[in-house]
């Protein structure tokens, strides 16, 4: 169930050059699991910009997002005090129970901040977590030493080798010889699709996705999977690694 309703900025500060951490006042029941998301109005914009849920308590939402067009430009402009139109509740978001003790969460640049909730609340139930968080260079690096705060292992790997390990998400998973019970990621299509292929467990892959409504109304955001036509608004982001077609 989704909700629509009025948000106080607390804080919109840059963490990068090109990534903004907003922290914004309201009604926060309609949140129920991690890796679900927001749709923003903006004035003057025709649709919503769809944001992943980095964390929230019960007074409180936490949104990371890049700067990568005009809309989420206009975002970065605004000022504690400010109000914004949200819905709040959208999509699935990933599963904490079950699924063994060792959990990977593996994420790619603006696929990171929906893992951090994750992250906090298996941390709080006793899982043990490891972390592998990519990027193409060590100015873009966002998070880690929160991760490391929850009390999560954390590996970050950059493209061009200016942090962590040279190479991908992957290469790191191979070159410290990470295991896993279960995964969780988020982050472009050729990582998720990678990652399924490298890691033999199981998992869960948040995908990305150009949104028209966010909650199911529209049908632009459908993907093919082994069980039928999904969309990834409602009944994603979230989707198990089995059922994707790639």
């Amino acid at each position: 169930m989704y909700k629509k309703n009025s948000y106080t900025i607390l804080e919109n500060r840059p963490l990068t050059p090109a990534v903004y951490r907003m922290v914004l006042a309201g009604d926060t029941q309609y949140v129920t699991a991690p890796g679900q998301f927001v749709n923003i109005a903006l004035d003057g914009r025709y649709l919503r910009r769809p944001i992943s849920v980095c964390d929230w308590d019960e007074r409180t939402l936490t949104l990371i997002y890049k700067v990568v067009g005009d809309g989420t430009g206009q975002m970065a402009r605004m000022a504690a005090g400010a109000r914004l139109d949200l819905l709040t509740g959208l999509g699935n978001g990933f599963t904490t129970e079950g699924a063994g003790d060792r959990r990977l969460l593996v994420g790619g640049g603006v696929g990171v901040p929906p893992l951090y909730g994750l992250a906090r609340r298996l941390v709080a139930a006793g899982r043990r977590v490891t972390a592998v968080l990519g990027f193409n260079t060590a100015d873009e690096v966002f998070y880690a030493d929160e991760f490391r705060a929850l009390g999560a292992e954390v590996f970050v790997a950059t493209a061009d080798g200016s942090a962590g390990t040279r190479g991908f998400v992957t290469t790191a998973i191979a070159e410290h010889g990470i295991a896993c019970d279960f995964f969780h990621a988020c982050g472009p299509l050729p990582m998720l699709r990678a990652l399924s292929e490298a890691v033999e467990a199981p998992g869960e892959l948040s995908f990305e996705e150009r949104m028209g409504c966010g909650f199911g109304g529209c049908m632009g955001c459908s993907c093919e999977t082994k069980e039928g036509a999904k969309r990834i608004c409602k009944e994603g982001p979230v989707l198990k690694k089995e059922e994707v077609i790639w």
